[in-house]
């Protein structure tokens, strides 16, 4: 199915003022005198965690140790975020390392 350019054009407003919306109304819903509920400064704190730990799970769920590169390429990228995030405490620059280390493994060295 394709669209023609005023079909694209509103599909990308539509996607515009509903992502601002989104993006917005947490400051239109929680602004003013009334402080932030417990459970939002709650879920504010707990969320991340528990989001990285699911793209871990998700990231490494394919990983097959029993045959060709036996995972190794994820193994030492893992490693390598783990000892940079520990170092730098800057997930940018672990997650980016460990990305740029885990292609450069698969593409250059555990080819097959």
């Amino acid at each position: 199915m394709t669209q023609n350019i005023w079909q694209s054009i509103v599909t990308i407003l539509v996607i515009a003022v509903v992502t601002l919306f989104l993006r917005g109304f947490p400051f239109l819903l929680f602004s003013g005198s009334r402080p932030v509920p417990k459970f939002i400064t709650y879920m504010g704190k707990v969320l991340p965690f528990a989001i990285i730990g699911i793209l871990i799970v998700y990231c490494l769920k394919d990983v097959n140790v029993t045959g060709g590169s036996y995972g190794l390429p994820e193994l030492i990228s893992l490693t390598a975020v783990l000892i940079l995030h520990k170092l730098k405490h800057n997930i940018l620059i672990s997650v980016g390392v460990g990305t740029l280390l885990y292609m450069l493994l698969v593409q250059l060295v555990f080819v097959y």
